[in-house]
């Protein structure tokens, strides 16, 4: 299996930061691995040693609604009696409680995204410690610019669908004559 099969930007998508961690959810891996949510957590509970607190948690009823306000096709989540959510060590045991092909591969997915995502962070954070360094040394000469470089470097706030409703009156129509 290759990214064709599941394009880097899914999986992407399915990582959240519940915690202060990077996680996936137990319906998005079952929905990547090919099998049902349920099946995937019953293979997990069946070999529940090999999931600890740090590999897998489950999230609290708070956690499912704010979850449930960000992603869109979100019914299943506000149903659930409980959502599981697997660190990246615990996405990679999951291949070996998930005993198939597919499991594998998709692991093998998984685990290129969370390195690409670790080395973004990394170069990151380089990046702000090298602006500072020149910050530091450059002062008043280049405020201006590092004060720029420092907005571009922030993160985008968030984009908020104005509250209430738009009315749209139609236009009177006139006949020619």
């Amino acid at each position: 299996m290759s990214d064709t099969v599941i394009p880097g930007e899914r999986i992407e998508r399915t990582i959240y930061l519940i915690r202060g961690q990077k996680v996936m959810l137990d319906r998005d891996l079952a929905g990547l691995y090919g099998v049902e949510t349920r099946v995937l957590n019953q293979a997990v509970t069946r070999n529940i040693r090999r999931f600890p607190a740090d590999f897998m948690f489950e999230l609290t009823r708070e956690e499912i609604m704010r979850i449930s306000q960000i992603v869109t096709s979100s019914s299943d989540l506000k149903f659930s009696k409980s959502v599981r959510a697997f660190t990246e060590q615990g996405v990679a045991m999951l291949s070996t409680v998930l005993r198939s092909d597919r499991a594998i591969d998709v692991n093998i997915a998984i685990m290129r995204i969370f390195v690409k995502l670790r080395q973004m962070l990394d170069s990151h954070a380089k990046l702000a410690k090298k602006l500072a360094g020149l910050e530091a040394k450059y002062d008043e000469q280049f405020r201006v610019v590092f004060e720029v470089l420092n907005e571009l470097m922030a993160a985008p706030e968030p984009k908020r669908k104005p509250i209430g409703f738009s009315v749209k009156e139609r236009r009177a129509r006139y006949s020619a004559r």
